[in-house]
């Protein structure tokens, strides 16, 4: 596999733990290939900055020439640009690549050093930011670049709004020097939002973690990851390595670079509001037999062919009826699962599952920002929740699901999927990385179900295999027959997690 190749514009930090130094460390440890153009020398350890040098700008564009002419980017990270006559070199080099840009506006070290000469903050915001496709200024940073007080997340939202006036497609404000529990980044692009969070870690070994961010996040934009994914997954490796610091230097030591984030203990939580989901009740369980062999059926005809032959979990998905012909499916669906003691989940219309006592809800992403959450908790009912990618599972994650689908496993034709294959290899890490049980969906059929069985998974939803079965009841049995030997086993393939750590 190639490793795609991104840049790191950014300064030089000897003692290893930020700069170019943790850029290229993060790069290499998520899988891409990083480069790196210097733009100051600094004299700097665990305990801070006592001097900076930059290169001649005929120097600095001779770097730049040097990897355009040869080793093109994916992404561009911008760290540490320290001088004003930098800036429009940069600028015009990176409008020339044509290619996604990051930019951590560095502008003081952690011990109070200025990294940013004076004159060259104008220049940032005239020549830079217009080219700037994801800012990610830490509070002080923001505040000095809007002018603004920031004291609150109201504030925090007014900040990014103002900062995606002067021409950046994206921001996301870092929230890691709050005096709160909770480090709280908020991202915008100024038509969608999101808050993620995580709980603070007390260490002081925390030098580079802005650095590292947005190189993290530079190197899963190369990787192919869509925008929030990659902050996601950066988030993640941040929190990993404050996690795992080494403790090195008598000072702020640096992060652990330590590989792809895999452990649930580093997942931030994913909202549209600052409140982070960590006081909420998790959703019921399903149970000590696995979700198993999970039929997906668009009307109440099926729960009477399926039921009948010991099917015990289904969800009703009906996308072509409503009104008085919808409530008439899901209650006469309702009364007929509780005769069988079946789990009949309920896709997307909660109020009816509600209505209807229903044992469980199953929501896609669109219906999880505008379903009442805690009306459905509240009435008792098990939440299962559909997602595609790394954002979709930490928005999962905030409301605390009895149970997450991920797919699409395998291509399929049932429904119009924006997102690509996620494979067996993502599915294994999902089930190593998630506290939950886990739903394998699409394309997903009995030739290939015993390798989906194999990472782990507690169920598989299956759509066309039955819906197209020659013989329902002998397509049936085979499928129990698949899960039948795993029931015994499941929870103890399971990985035990126990408590989310505090990170």
């Amino acid at each position: 596999m190639n490793r795609p190749i991104v840049w790191t514009i950014a300064g030089s930090d000897p003692g290893g733990g930020a700069g170019i130094q943790a850029d290229l460390k993060t790069m290499n440890a998520l899988g891409a290939h990083g480069c790196s153009i210097i733009t100051a020398l600094t004299a700097q350890n665990t305990l801070g900055v006592s001097g900076v040098e930059y290169p001649s700008p005929e120097f600095l564009q001779a770097q730049l020439d040097a990897l355009a002419n040869d080793l093109p980017p994916v992404a561009v990270k911008l760290g540490m640009l320290g001088q004003a006559a930098s800036i429009p070199i940069i600028s015009q080099t990176i409008q020339q690549l044509n290619t996604y840009v990051i930019c951590d506006p560095v502008m003081i070290s952690t011990s109070g050093h200025s990294l940013l000469e004076k004159n060259a903050l104008n220049r940032l915001l005239l020549d830079l930011l217009p080219d700037v496709d994801l800012l990610t200024p830490n509070l002080y940073e923001a505040e000095t670049l809007t002018g603004r007080t920031i004291r609150s997340s109201h504030d925090i939202e007014e900040a990014a709004r103002d900062l995606l006036a002067m021409g950046v497609r994206a921001v996301l404000i870092k929230g890691g020097h709050t005096p709160d529990h909770m480090s709280r980044d908020y991202w915008s692009d100024g038509h969608n939002r999101a808050w993620l969070s995580s709980p603070r870690q007390d260490s002081r070994h925390t030098h580079g973690t802005g650095c590292t961010l947005s190189a993290a996040i530079a190197a899963c934009i190369g990787l192919g990851f869509e925008a929030l994914d990659a902050i996601v997954i950066a988030k993640a490796y941040v929190n990993q390595g404050i996690r795992n610091a080494p403790k090195i230097g008598a000072g702020n030591g640096p992060m652990a670079h330590l590989g792809w984030p895999e452990s649930y203990a580093d997942l931030p939580w994913l909202t549209t509001t600052a409140d982070a989901g960590e006081a909420l009740t998790a959703f019921p369980d399903c149970g000590e037999k696995p979700l198993g062999f999970y039929p997906i059926a668009d009307r109440f005809e099926w729960l009477e062919k399926l039921l009948p032959l010991g099917v015990s979990t289904i969800q009703l998905r009906i996308k072509d009826l409503d009104g008085e012909e919808l409530e008439r499916e899901i209650a006469q669906a309702a009364a007929y699962a509780r005769q069988f003691n079946c789990r009949l989940f309920i896709n997307d219309y909660w109020q009816l599952a509600i209505q209807y006592n229903a044992y469980g809800v199953h929501l896609g992403q669109d219906d999880l920002k505008t379903a009442d959450i805690a009306a459905i908790r509240q009435a008792g009912l098990r939440l299962g929740v559909s997602t595609h990618s790394y954002e979709e599972v930490v928005r999962a994650l905030s409301v605390k699901p009895s149970y997450i689908a991920i797919g699409p496993v395998f291509s399929t034709t049932t429904k119009a999927m924006r997102f690509a294959p996620q494979g067996l290899d993502a599915l294994r890490r999902w089930r190593k990385s998630l506290p939950y049980p886990l739903v394998a969906i699409a394309g997903i059929f009995l030739d290939n179900a015993p390798e989906v069985l194999e990472t782990g998974v507690d169920g598989i939803a299956v759509v066309r295999d039955i819906m197209n079965a020659d013989n329902l009841p002998e397509r049936v049995a085979r499928w129990q027959a698949l899960f039948a030997p795993k029931e015994q086993t499941r929870d103890e393939k399971r990985p035990s997690f126990g408590e989310p750590m505090l990170v």
